[in-house]
């Protein structure tokens, strides 16, 4: 499950929670997630930022829920136009996002 979160490319993305910088992947297609960064948020929980045009971060970097812009908005990988794709996971399952952010 994942969200889809349309926006101009260069548009900034920020964190959405705390933790660290788990895995910064670039210039690759990653199974059509291209320019794409997960943050550790602790007790299991990761979320997933794709499609990115640039990324800010790098792996073991330290960042602040909303505070920390990590890359982007963009259209690497697979995808026919500019968003955000965001996953949250849950001891390495996907859930809904929606419910991750209120």
């Amino acid at each position: 499950m994942a969200i889809d979160i349309t926006a101009d490319v260069g548009t900034p993305i920020l964190a959405a929670n705390s933790g660290t910088v788990s895995n910064v992947i670039t210039g690759t297609w990653d199974g059509g997630y291209g320019n794409n960064v997960y943050i550790d948020g602790g007790n299991g929980y990761q979320t997933h930022y794709a499609h990115m045009s640039s990324v800010y971060v790098s792996s073991g970097q330290s960042v602040v829920a909303g505070k920390t812009v990590v890359g982007a908005v963009g259209l690497t990988g697979r995808t026919t136009g500019a968003h955000l794709h965001f996953e949250v996971i849950q001891n390495g399952a996907l859930v809904n996002p929606l419910s991750f952010l209120q």
